[in-house]
Formats: C-alpha cells, sequence, structure tokens
C-alpha cells in the first residue's frame, strides 16, 4: 500500500513535482474526489466540477490529467483556466458545484498542490473526504465507470468575479489613495488589474504602483510568501520611495494579503484582523468572530469591545471555514493573513481583505494616515511566526510542554500544537502542515515581554532538536 502521508495534509494536497507526483497521481486524484463527494446531478447524470490553476509552470498538465481522470468518471468540468484561489472559490460559490484549485500557495517554485472544495466553496480538509481521497489513492482501489465518460468546457470568470468583489466592499467613493502593490510574480498580478485597476470595469480612485506583477511560477524576484518578512522589503522601500498611503502584498495564489503602512512599516495581520472585524460587526451588531489561536489577544478583545462574540480555533482554512459553518460567524481572520468572509461563501479572499484596508483608509478625512487608522487595533508586540527545521516536531513540543507544566501559573491548552500563556505574554508551537518545520508565535504587552518569551522558547527547541 502507497504511503501518501508526505503529500496529503490535513487541508490539501501539496509536494514536489516530480519527486513526490505528477500527472499520474492527478488522474486519480480526479477520480477519488468523483468517488468520495458523490458527484452526480440531482436526476443521477453528470455532475460538474470546476477548475482552475495558478501560474506555476506544473499546474497545465497536472490540470489536464486531473480533468482526464474527473471525465473518465462520467463527470463534466467546468475549466476556468488562470485564477487566484478565492477565484476559484467564487466559481464554486457561484456555480455551486465543487472545484479543484491547482496551487502551492506560497511554497517554493518546485511545488504543486490541489485545494479541494465541495459545492458553494464548503471545505474538504482531512475530516470532510481528504482522508477518504487519500485512502482510495493508497489502496489503488479506484472505482471503475462503465457509463458515458463527462466533457470540459472552457469558461472566464474573472469580470463576475471582479464585479461581486466590488458589490461586497465599495471602493468608488473613497478619496484618491497612492497604493503600491507587491504580487509576487503570483496570481495577484492577475487579479488585482481587474479589480482594483481599470482594465475591465470603470476606474477606482487608486494611484497603482505594480511591483512584480508578471505571472511567473519560477519567482525571479523573491518567493511569493509574504508572511516572511525578508519577501516584503522591496515592498517597503518602494512604499517610502514613492510616499504611498498603503502598501498591500500577495502570495502566490493570492489568497492571503499583507498590508505595509505609510512609514515603511508591516502591519501585524492580527491588526488588520480586528480592523475587518469592526467594519464587518458595524454592518452587522452582534455577530460572531473567528480567530485563530496565533492572532493577537488583542482580537477577541476588540471583538467584545464591538458588540460581538469572538470564537478561537485551530489553524488552517478547513477548521476556519468549518467553524463559520457551526457558528454562523460573519468573519473570520488567522495570523498567517488569511481572511474569510461569510458573504464570500465561508471563504478567504486576500482581494477582499486588502478591498476593506483600502476602504477604511479612503473613507478617512484628507491628511489621515494608516497608521492613524491602525493604532488602536495594535495594543500588543508579537514576535511574527518563526519556523525553525526539526527533525521530530512532536518530540520538542513534547519536551516544551514538559518545562511548562513544571512551571507555577503557566496555562496549558493543546488546541493546535502546544499554547502556553501567562499574565503579560503567551507562545504557540505547532508543526507545520506542508514543511519540516516548527513554527512559533509569540506576544507580550511590551516589547521585552515579547523578546524574552521568544528567546526562552527558541532556546528550548535549540536544546530539544
Amino acid at each position: 500500500m502507497r504511503d501518501l502521508s508526505a503529500l496529503i495534509k490535513a487541508y490539501d494536497i501539496r509536494g514536489v513535482v516530480p519527486e513526490q507526483w505528477g500527472p499520474d497521481l492527478a488522474r486519480e486524484v480526479g477520480v477519488a474526489f468523483v468517488e468520495v463527494l458523490g458527484i452526480r446531478s440531482a436526476d443521477g447524470g453528470a455532475g460538474k466540477v470546476v477548475v482552475g490553476h495558478d501560474m506555476r509552470p506544473t499546474g497545465p498538465d497536472l490540470v489536464a490529467s486531473f480533468i482526464d481522470g474527473v471525465t473518465s468518471a462520467g463527470v463534466d468540468v467546468v475549466n476556468i483556466g488562470l485564477c487566484s484561489t478565492d477565484g476559484l472559490y467564487f466559481a464554486s460559490g457561484t456555480l455551486d458545484i465543487p472545484g479543484a484549485m491547482f496551487t502551492a500557495s506560497h511554497n517554493p517554485a518546485e511545488y504543486n498542490g490541489i485545494k479541494l472544495c465541495r459545492a458553494g466553496a464548503a471545505p474538504v480538509g482531512q475530516d470532510s473526504g481528504l482522508a477518504k481521497i487519500r485512502e482510495l489513492l493508497e489502496t489503488e482501489n479506484l472505482p471503475k465507470h462503465d457509463g458515458p465518460i463527462g466533457t470540459a468546457t472552457h469558461s472566464d470568470m474573472l469580470v463576475d468575479y471582479s464585479e461581486y468583489l466590488r458589490k461586497l466592499v465599495p471602493l468608488e467613493n473613497i478619496r484618491p489613495l497612492k497604493v503600491v502593490i507587491d504580487t509576487g510574480n503570483g496570481m495577484g498580478g492577475f487579479t488585482v488589474p481587474a479589480v482594483l485597476g481599470n482594465q475591465i470595469l470603470d476606474g477606482l480612485p487608486l494611484d497603482i504602483d505594480p511591483m512584480y506583477f508578471e505571472l511567473d511560477g519560477t519567482f525571479p524576484n523573491h518567493e511569493a510568501n509574504p508572511i516572511d518578512p525578508e519577501n516584503l522589503r522591496d515592498l517597503q522601500k518602494r512604499v517610502l520611495e514613492v510616499g504611498a498611503d498603503i502598501g498591500l502584498a500577495f502570495d502566490g495564489d493570492a489568497d492571503r494579503c499583507f498590508v505595509v503602512d505609510n512609514e515603511g512599516q508591516i502591519v501585524d495581520p492580527s491588526t488588520l484582523t480586528a480592523l475587518i472585524a469592526t467594519r464587518e460587526l458595524a454592518k452587522d451588531p452582534g455577530a460572531t468572530i473567528i480567530h485563530n489561536l496565533i492572532t493577537s489577544k488583542a482580537v477577541p478583545e476588540i471583538v467584545i469591545e464591538n458588540g460581538g462574540t469572538p470564537v478561537r480555533t485551530r489553524v488552517g482554512h478547513s477548521f476556519i471555514k468549518a467553524t463559520m459553518a457551526e457558528t454562523g460567524a460573519i468573519f473570520g481572520g488567522e495570523h498567517s493573513g488569511h481572511f474569510y468572509f461569510r458573504d464570500f461563501w465561508k471563504a478567504d479572499s486576500g482581494m477582499l481583505a486588502a478591498m476593506h484596508a483600502l476602504a477604511a483608509l479612503g473613507e478617512t478625512p484628507a491628511g489621515t494616515t494608516l497608521c492613524d487608522v491602525l493604532r488602536p487595533y495594535a495594543r500588543y508586540v508579537a514576535s511574527g511566526e518563526i519556523n525553525t527545521t526539526v527533525s521530530d516536531a512532536k518530540e520538542v513540543i513534547a519536551k516544551v510542554k514538559e518545562v511548562s507544566l513544571a512551571m507555577p501559573g503557566f496555562v496549558i491548552d493543546e488546541l493546535d500544537g502546544l499554547t502556553v500563556s501567562g499574565d503579560t505574554w503567551w507562545f504557540n508551537l505547532r508543526p507545520s502542515n506542508t514543511e519540516p518545520l516548527l513554527r512559533l508565535n509569540a506576544e507580550g504587552n511590551t516589547v521585552a515581554e515579547m523578546e524574552r518569551t521568544r528567546d526562552n522558547v527558541l532556546r528550548m527547541i535549540a536544546d530539544f532538536s
């Protein structure tokens, strides 16, 4: 029996091509996807699946094989071609059919993967179908389809996607803003001109300074991973050089957004989460807001202050989406730069988050800076996510837990990895789902508290590795 544990993770499929997977397995995933989800129309005829891909060079061949697998199982395919991940979610939500997005998000060029969803962009994660797909693939027990095969058609949904987002967050009447945008040669270079520019729709009062908009899955300028501060250096420099009001950065598949303020400083995603939460609560008072366990403790505080109900959850889009469905939440935010919207089928959209940031600034009087807007939401000091390569992440976490249990007054929980909290600080350690890394996030009431906590934990990781 094959072991695909290194490829099929908690909420997606991702690995190096061709060393870990390729077109043959992509075809098998297509067959298994149809079988596990039972994709058939109400009258028993052929169902439909929507498929898209990012700009990675291996994408077209993988997509072609996946489509062959789906159609061989008697299901039709709507191929929307190049798109961002939130563009695929839009298609799944609008068409109300399951979807498959071929992307490895922020991973280096040699990776590719698949994010799967049910109709209406509902997640397919470990507990909602992905484990069963893995079982079928590992046992090589794929069903045979004896009926007619499905068909594949092409559809361009970029205009519809753009129009929908601009209805959710209108920007036509904001004051003029100078905006630098770094898309890292990823799919933001495809969607930003359509949504925020004037190539398709009427222009907005935005003077956009584009950086690395050329689609190139080899990432010649820097990795499309904005959670690493090194990949934001060019954006920070450009914001200061041109005197921009705001800087925006997207990851490879443009489902995440990071912000740089007018002083060239990186905005903590928790701060953006709190800002968007207050905007959404203003439209729907008393609603529920989701935040994952590594967002700042300022987020639940601000949600409560604005009359909302905060709900804490694990890291990862499938967990966030499931919790949103259970609670009826209107918005959810993650420290990694993922932002989820009830009105976008509970899916994450980097573009919608960027539009909220632009709207929040653009609705203020002239002379108001982004620093002014964000100041009430940035209460504590965060370390940012620090990744350490370790041979056995679980063993390191277990030893850190043992040390923490011996300390009086520490509060420990294991909702996702290990979270240890004191009165004026907290930290979380959890293994990566896609790489051999241990991820550390720490926060303190002051710079000194954060640095002390961060350094103590990093010292333990080094000692226990």
